[in-house]
């Protein structure tokens, strides 16, 4: 019992990166509001980066800057760090996207409601219906 409590203290970041993915898929999952769907896609995306960022840590490291020759000793891992840079640009790119659907959808169909969106298409006819009929803006 005391080996996994001191397993959990020292690997408290993949511990609440779990978490957070956890409440991210849960509201995904529950709730059927498009942006908190949303919401729920980018707490996704936060605790893989910060699953992925502490798996690059080390405890007693340096940052990994060398202030010269001489300088040695672990150093962290930069890549990781790195990697989030670009998944950070490629998670805001996505989500300014998905938003601007979602205000697509609202103009064309009146509501952020998937299910309510659901039955609109059913009523029209489908997945067959003209979208062309319908104004935009």
């Amino acid at each position: 019992m005391r080996e996994m409590v001191e397993s959990v203290a020292t690997n408290h970041y993949y511990l609440a990166s779990m978490l957070l993915f956890v409440i991210g898929f849960h509201t995904m999952l529950t709730h059927s509001n498009l942006v908190k769907k949303v919401m729920g896609l980018n707490i996704m995306e936060t605790a893989v980066f910060l699953f992925i960022v502490s798996s690059g840590y080390i405890e007693g490291a340096k940052p990994p800057i060398a202030e010269g020759p001489w300088d040695r000793g672990p150093f962290v891992n930069p890549l990781p760090s790195a990697l989030i840079l670009t998944g950070i640009v490629i998670a805001v790119s996505l989500t300014a996207f998905a938003l601007s659907l979602i205000v697509q959808m609202y103009r064309f169909y009146g509501s952020l409601d998937a299910d309510e969106i659901a039955r609109i298409r059913l009523e029209e006819g489908g997945e067959q219906s003209s979208w062309k009929t319908r104004r935009l803006w």
